[in-house]
């Protein structure tokens, strides 16, 4: 069973992208982070390691997809609240990010997205119950 998910992102301003990452109220590990990578802390075992695309490239043989133009991943965050779903998609529109759909309700689960500067796109939704096993 694995301990921790790193969700690698490469980006094209290593700077900008952690800015707009901590606008949303993320910090970063230090361990994790230099001038090639900068790691997100989503909570105490996820991550978003946000890689430069030199950096990136090391890890893979295939091209780095254009997130403006394709669906690499979609990424899903769990929120606390409805509310908190949308303050969310808030601070991701003031930290320069962008919606790509309207806010869905279907009552038990409610959700909300935005691609970040690099246009990867990172729903977040809140739940009543318990997730479907």
């Amino acid at each position: 069973m694995a301990q921790k998910v790193f969700i690698n992102l490469p980006v094209t301003d290593l700077q900008h992208s952690t800015a707009f990452y901590k606008a949303l109220g993320f910090p970063t590990n230090p361990q994790f982070s230099n001038e090639m990578a900068s790691g997100i802390v989503l909570s105490e075992h996820n991550y978003i390691m946000l890689l430069t695309h030199d950096f990136f490239a090391g890890f893979t043989p295939k091209p780095i997809a254009n997130a403006h133009q394709a669906t690499e991943v979609l990424l899903a965050l769990d929120c606390e609240s409805r509310e908190a779903v949308d303050e969310m998609v808030a601070k991701a529109l003031a930290a320069g990010g962008a919606t790509y759909a309207e806010a869905k309700d279907m009552g038990s689960m409610y959700s909300h997205g935005f691609a970040d500067p690099d246009g990867h796109i990172i729903e977040v939704f809140w739940m009543s119950g318990p997730p479907p096993a």
